[in-house]
């Protein structure tokens, strides 16, 4: 909140100051009505939902709440303004508001990265119960130990009776305290801040419900994962039938009027990336042809939307005969699925580590993007000898068009296992919206720039 009223408050003075460098007076009127507009912010922070506990380094949801608040903010002065006939300032309403909304903003990405990074040491982390099957738990274990910045730290589980009578103490390092039925007693005994009950049918309505009766006097949040995992809330809607609340799911929108929106942005955003990024390019193709035999260009086939095969386009950034070493360094493979990996790859040139790491290697890949055989946000493209090996729920991830970077780009990259990357593409196929990609493209500097699972 201190901070949020010192983004209003330097809103004001920027706003008075370039009023003053241009020659304009400031009336004491306008000086008061700052005032008061920097003493109502928080509030209007607090409206827009920017103080709710949840949303708190979530990104999205923490800076909608901050746009939310603000563009409303402004509404409301503007329509106050009218209806008291008063004639503030308008640079006040014009400039100050959306001045301080930016600075807001800024300041919560600060906050949120700061947040983050305290939380990957191991500060600020909420404890909590995974309460679920073995399976279900040990995934939920290892995604928070990956992710930390979730703020969500598994110190105690409880699993079915037969599971915890029978399997190992611990799952993943995480200690089994009991079954189902010692959920309050486990949560008392750790203190815990949140039960996360993960889906099975043993915890059924009556079940569940006794659960959240057990832990309300410990205030103690409750989390329950639906059996529809990857499917996110814009999707999902809760409507009473018969008295009952069921969980309506809408189709997710694969050929609509959002996917010819998604498709003009897509070109639009590569032809203007082609035309910016023409010299750096140029400068790429001389480095790669002064180290080495052989083009610049890489062009191999992938698998696009449907099961259509095209070329995609890459800088090159191994040795001219890399195809035909493959097969001897299969034994070295490092991939735990379909996917080849080698962290040390001996085929890849100087040049090429450097393009690799900061994925430059990937730029023609605009001119797929501008044939609109590939998005820029999307599935892996994958190559043919892979999709020979989808099994079934695998190949959902054809029905959108590969894209340049997505979810598995800003969640690690190579160093994800072949079951985390499909879960994510699955999840963008599932969830995609241009909001999400605008998300993804954002966040995709930041996994570009430091490099992190890039070989």
């Amino acid at each position: 909140m201190a901070g949020d009223v010192t983004c209003a408050v330097a809103a004001v003075v920027l706003t008075a100051a370039v009023r003053l460098s241009l020659g304009a007076y400031v009336p004491a009127f306008d000086i008061a009505f700052g005032l008061v507009l920097i003493l109502a912010w928080p509030l209007a922070m607090s409206l827009g939902g920017a103080y709710r506990k949840r949303a708190h380094g979530e990104g999205s949801e923490e800076f909608r709440g901050v746009f939310n608040g603000g563009v409303r903010f402004m509404g409301a002065v503007a329509v106050g303004a009218y209806a008291t006939q008063t004639t503030p300032a308008r640079s006040l309403v014009i400039a100050m508001l959306p001045v301080a909304t930016v600075f807001t903003l800024g300041f919560r990405h600060r906050m949120r990265k700061r947040l983050h990074r305290r939380r990957a040491r191991g500060e600020y982390m909420r404890r909590v119960v995974a309460v679920g099957h073995r399976a279900s738990v040990c995934d939920l274990v290892l995604q928070f130990r990956r992710q930390p910045h979730h703020g969500m730290r598994v110190v105690a589980a409880c699993l079915t009776a037969e599971q915890h009578r029978d399997g190992p103490p611990d799952v993943q390092g995480v200690p089994v305290y009991g079954d189902f039925s010692d959920v309050a007693g486990v949560v008392a005994k750790v203190g815990a801040d949140a039960v996360a009950v993960l889906a099975c049918p043993e915890l059924d309505g009556a079940v569940l419900r006794r659960l959240a009766w057990s832990v309300e006097d410990q205030a103690t949040d409750l989390f329950v994962a639906p059996a529809l995992m990857d499917v996110a809330g814009p999707r999902t809607s809760i409507r009473p039938v018969a008295g009952m609340p069921l969980l309506h799911v809408e189709h997710p929108d694969l050929n609509g009027a959002r996917q010819l929106v998604k498709s003009v942005f897509d070109r639009v955003v590569a032809g203007v990336a082609l035309l910016v990024l023409a010299l750096p390019m140029l400068a790429i193709v001389v480095a790669i042809r002064a180290t080495g035999p052989g083009g610049a260009l890489f062009r191999q086939r992938r698998v696009g939307r449907h099961g259509r095969e095209f070329d995609v386009l890459k800088f090159r950034t191994m040795v001219a005969d890399a195809e035909l070493i493959k097969p001897l360094l299969a034994g070295a493979n490092e991939s735990d699925g379909v996917l080849f990996k080698l962290r040390n790859d001996p085929r890849v040139t100087r040049v090429g580590r450097v393009l690799r790491r900061y994925s430059l290697d990937e730029l023609p890949q605009l001119v797929n993007v501008l044939r609109g055989e590939m998005s820029l946000v999307g599935p892996r493209p994958p190559l043919p000898a892979e999709v020979a090996r989808y099994g079934a729920d695998v190949r959902r991830r054809l029905v959108v068009k590969p894209g340049m970077t997505g979810l598995w780009q800003v969640s690690g990259r190579s160093d994800l296992s072949w079951e985390e990357s499909v879960r994510l593409d699955l999840r963008y196929v599932e969830n995609w919206s241009l909001m999400l990609d605008l998300q993804i493209l954002w966040k995709t500097w930041s996994a570009v720039r430091t490099g992190e699972g890039a070989y």
